[in-house]
Parts: structure tokens; sequence; C-alpha cells
């Protein structure tokens, strides 16, 4: 469990130990949400160390100002700038990177946050509040098309068409400003579902999974994070749904796998040149105690890889220009 307000972070032991912390390393939190990872690495830093957090939840920067350490770094960020954040902070290699993807429990439970059809409010689902288009601005302009797409594609809503079809009749008459009118259309619409699931889960997931870019900040993130990586540093990713995982997966086996290159080429298996990281361990899922104390973490699944080579720029200077 985190410190700030209770926040219980899923998979925090495997996540720390999977970095393999060094005292004296330099770490990046990419989501540091209230902070439960990043504390966790900080207790295992000496006074050399150094931990750079990112996230563009400005709420999640004010929570961020409670760490009172010299060590620690956060920028207001999206781990999709990872590249831009370490120039920044004069960072040129790291040890590990853990990003813990997706919405977290503070943005669900806030219910003026728009991310709840728990809670009835305005339909913003932003996590960077500061910046961008809401929720409820993108459904007044999108056309039947669009929506289907977003909520078939990102929700794998089988009903996409006809809860896109149900907004646009909708929005005719008034705007779909609130979480509440939302979950409700969705309702009226989707009439089987999964036991113990209300049927506005999917369409909820895929508003907010593209109003933030959710999948796209992702696939830009890795190949920054494995670019950072120093010789043997970690990366370490937990994600929560099946396109989250899958984008990591793929990301993960491509990087571990040799460079494919012409059958007839005259070299040896040793000459070829290795691949960029290499896969460490199995998918670790939360433990049957977790999940029973925190639901949420039914779905988590953490994946880590390992560095193989060391960029350029570790090999000219170190940690710190």
């Amino acid at each position: 469990m985190s410190l700030a307000s209770g926040h219980q972070t899923v998979l925090l032991n495997e996540a720390v130990a999977a970095l393999q912390i060094k005292p004296s390393g330099c770490y990046v939190d990419g989501t540091f949400g209230r902070g439960g990872h990043s504390r966790a690495i900080l207790a295992q830093l000496g006074p050399r160390g150094r931990l750079l957090a990112l996230d563009r939840d400005p709420q999640a920067v004010v929570a961020a100002q409670a760490i009172g350490d010299a060590r620690f770094t956060l920028l207001h960020r999206c781990f999709g700038g990872m590249a831009e954040a370490l120039r920044e902070a004069n960072i040129q290699a790291v040890d590990g990177v853990l990003l813990d993807v997706g919405v977290s429990s503070p943005q669900l439970d806030d219910g003026g946050r728009g991310f709840s059809f728990r809670f009835d409010a305005p339909l913003d689902m932003r996590m960077d509040t500061t910046q961008g288009e809401t929720a409820a601005e993108w459904l007044a302009r999108a056309d039947i098309g669009e929506i289907t797409e977003v909520i078939r594609n990102y929700g794998e809503e089988r009903f996409a068409f006809q809860i896109a079809k149900k907004i646009v009749a909708a929005r005719g008459e008034r705007p779909i400003a609130t979480t509440g009118l939302l979950a409700t259309l969705v309702r009226e619409t989707v009439r089987t579902r999964e036991p113990g699931q209300d049927p506005a889960t999917r369409t909820f997931q895929a508003l907010r999974i593209h109003i933030n870019q959710e999948l796209e900040q992702l696939a830009l993130a890795l190949p920054q994070a494995a670019q950072a990586l120093g010789q043997g540093g970690r990366l370490v990713v937990i994600s929560f749904h099946s396109l989250e995982d899958r984008i990591v997966k793929r990301f993960m086996r491509e990087a571990a796998a040799p460079d494919a290159l012409p059958k007839d080429l005259p070299l040896r298996a040793a000459d070829l040149p290795p691949p960029d990281l290499r896969l460490i361990g199995k998918p670790v899922r939360a433990s049957a105690a977790e999940i029973a104390a925190n639901p949420r973490a039914r779905s988590a699944v953490l994946r880590v890889a390992e560095k193989l080579a060391a960029p350029a720029s570790a090999a000219h200077g170190g940690r710190r220009a």
C-alpha cells in the first residue's frame, strides 16, 4: 500500500524486486500515481541514487510534493515523452524503468474526474486536465463511424455500432455531458453482459483510452525506455487489460529476437548482432491474497526484460552530464 490516501499499489513488491535496485543506480518511475512504487524504490536507493518520476495528472504532481528527497525529481509529463524528460533531467542512461500502465485507482475513485460510471459527474476522462479534449467534447463532434470504431477497438464491445447510434440520436436532444447520462444510454442499448459486469464498462474503458491516447503513448514509451537503459538495466511493465499487454508482449518479444538477416549471408550465429533485450522469467500475476485485498489487481500482468547492450551515451559519460 502506498502512503498516500490509502491507495493500494498493485504488484508493488514484485515490480520493485524485478528492477534489481542498485543503491547508486538511476531509475525512472514513468507512472508516479500516488507514489507507491517511487517510495519503495527510494527506500532501496543509497545517497548517490536517483529517481526520476513522470506523471501527466496534475493531482499526482501535487501528491509528489510530499516526497521531500533530494534524490527524487518529478516532471509533469506523459511517459510517451520519456526521452525528452531524461534530457531535461540531464540523465543519459538509467538502470531501470517501471511503467504501471492505465488509469489509477485515485482517478477512478474521484467521481469528479469522469472516469467512472459509479458517479454522476461531468464527462471529462482526461488524465491531464490542463490540456486536450474531454470525452463530452469528443462525443459532441465525432460521427457515428468514429464512435463505433473507438468503442469496438478499445472496448472490444460487440454492440459498438448500436451504442454509437444511440449516442448520436440522444445528443440531438441534449449534450452527452455527464457520466450518468452516458452510462444510462449504454445500459439501455446493451441488454446482455457477463455476470457482475456493468454494461457501460467497455464503453467507458474505450473512451478513456481514446481520449488519453493511452495505447499510442505506451507504444512510444517502450522503445524510449529500452534505449535509455544501460547494460543490464531492467524494463518492468504492469498492464491491466489485453490491449496494453499485447503491445508490451509484442515489443519485448521483438526486441529479444535476433535481427532477421538473409539466409545466404556468410555469417556464423556468433557473429550476428545480438538482440536489444532478453526476457526475464514468466509473466507475473497478483496473488490470490492481493486480489482479495484489492480486486483491481485481478487483471494485472507484470512483464520484465533486461538490456543486453549499453547505449552509446552510456559508454561515454555515465548517467549524469
